[in-house]
């Protein structure tokens, strides 16, 4: 177990170094699991919006604004095109996350995206074809990239050394409960019309509650301590470790313990620092590891109701069985709240890997419909396991100064490659069926556990300092 560094002498409380090693030393109280609390309430949102793509999908094709599949490998009224115009907002908005972040802060950008990936949505149910319905997608998309980055970048430089990998799980678990309630909205709205109105409609309308989420959780969330450090705003740090530092001696009863000594704070960072050691390996690392890792991810969860229908099962009861799988999402990211400490998280990713690539093979070639369930539960976890896992890893493997710049970069692949995937499972589906798609997820999870197996560093219990 990698040991703390112990304290010589006591460091100067108004330092930006000191403030920041004040905050590493927090344990975990009711302050900190606040903060990351209204953080998974917001992601919850967020995955509502991103995860519907799939659960709606039969309701746009059966009013006829959609198709399953084109003739054409890039065919804009196919469902690939509706799921291509999300992930070409997502990698707009992950582009700009960093340099938004590192101008406004962390708490103002996550309140803006937030408001405005609604907005898009809310105008997307009103739309009536699929150009318009696309465009719309793609603007909430960028919304939603901008938080997603924001989200991770938050956790990670708010939170313990020691608690980060809880505190990521308990984010994601509490987002992933968005999963089957949205599939279960699905399941409920889609084949019918409730006052007239199609019930996809209904699913994306129902999600628009997070705006009245958005302003509650803004007034409760204080700016990032490690950013206001990094902008030379020490007071305002200070004062929120301050702040966070009473409510942890109240409810232990005793004083805290002085706080180790770490490397003075660099300046500003600079976009060119991804491509310079030592960073060059981490960002090729996880440029490799997002492809990847997304062609297998969104190859099933945004095509689990298509995959059961090829399969052989009528539409109604594959939105039943989608449903049933959506309820395990949560299971994989509680699993965290276990292990996510205990273990490295690089070990966790390639574990979860290794499980999806055995049941992938299994999937493609079951017929018996509770078999099929059973083993799209066990994917549907291993997913979740990694995501938990790689959202906290892919923040905290790089330093503040270039943080959610790097964070932004690297995660701007997945959403490009998921673009691409969406026409590319398309094409595989029709040119070999379940089993050409799940070939092609199991080889992409082997790509995971080759390279974050044999490159990924150690970050367990380290200072994010230390990490990077």
């Amino acid at each position: 177990m990698h040991s703390p560094p112990i304290a010589t002498e006591t460091p100067d409380p108004n330092d930006g170094a000191s403030i920041i090693a004040r905050l590493d030393r927090l344990p975990a109280t009711r302050g900190v699991w606040t903060i990351v609390g209204l953080l998974s309430l917001a992601f919850f949102f967020e995955l509502y919006d991103m995860l519907l793509s799939a659960y709606i999908a039969p309701g746009l094709v059966r009013s006829g604004l959609f198709t399953t599949t084109t003739a054409g490998a890039f065919g804009m009224t196919g469902i690939a095109a509706f799921i291509a115009a999300l992930f070409a907002g997502l990698t707009v908005g992950t582009l700009v996350a960093g340099a938004l972040n590192d101008r406004f802060g962390r708490r103002a950008i996550f309140t803006w995206a937030l408001l405005g990936y609604t907005a898009a949505s809310v105008s997307m149910a009103f739309q009536h074809s699929a150009a318009a319905i696309s465009l719309h997608r793609f603007a909430a998309g960028i919304g939603l990239g901008i938080e997603m980055v924001t989200i991770d970048t938050y956790i990670c430089e708010f939170v313990p050394r020691s608690l980060r990998g809880r505190a990521n799980a308990l984010c994601q678990t509490i987002g992933f409960c968005a999963g089957p309630i949205v599939a279960g909205l699905s399941w409920l709205l889609v084949p019918i019309a409730p006052l007239g109105l199609e019930g996809w409609r209904w699913v994306v309308l129902i999600g628009a509650s997070s705006a009245l989420a958005a302003w509650y959780i803004r007034l409760r969330l204080p700016e990032s301590p490690r950013w206001l450090v990094q902008r030379g705003r020490l007071s305002e740090a200070r004062a929120i470790v301050e702040r966070l530092e009473r409510g942890s001696e109240q409810g232990q009863g005793m004083p805290l313990p002085i706080p180790a000594m770490i490397e003075p704070v660099a300046g500003a960072g600079r976009f060119a620092e991804l491509f310079r050691p030592p960073y060059r390996s981490r960002t090729i690392m996880m440029v490799v590891f997002n492809i990847a890792q997304t062609i297998g991810y969104f190859g099933f969860t945004n095509w689990v109701p298509t995959l059961l229908i090829e399969h052989g099962i009528t539409v109604t009861k594959s939105m039943a069985y989608t449903t049933i799988i959506a309820l395990a999402a949560p299971i994989g990211p509680m699993l965290g709240l276990v292990i996510g400490d205990r273990f490295e998280r690089k070990w966790i990713i390639v574990s979860g890997a290794v499980t999806i690539v055995l049941a992938g093979g299994l999937f493609a070639v079951a017929t018996v419909p509770l078999l099929l369930v059973l083993i799209g539960i066990v994917l549907t976890v291993a997913g979740n396991v990694i995501s938990f896992a790689y959202h906290a890893y892919q923040a905290e493997i790089f330093p503040t100064r270039i943080r959610a710049k790097a964070v932004g970069f690297v995660y701007s692949f997945s959403r490009v490659t998921a673009m691409l995937n969406a026409f590319a499972i398309a094409f595989l589906l029709r040119q070999g069926g379940v089993t050409g798609v799940f070939a092609f997820i199991c080889a992409a999870y082997a790509v995971v556990i080759v390279v974050i197996g044999a490159f990924g560093p150690r970050t367990r219990n380290r200072a994010l300092e230390s990490i990077a």
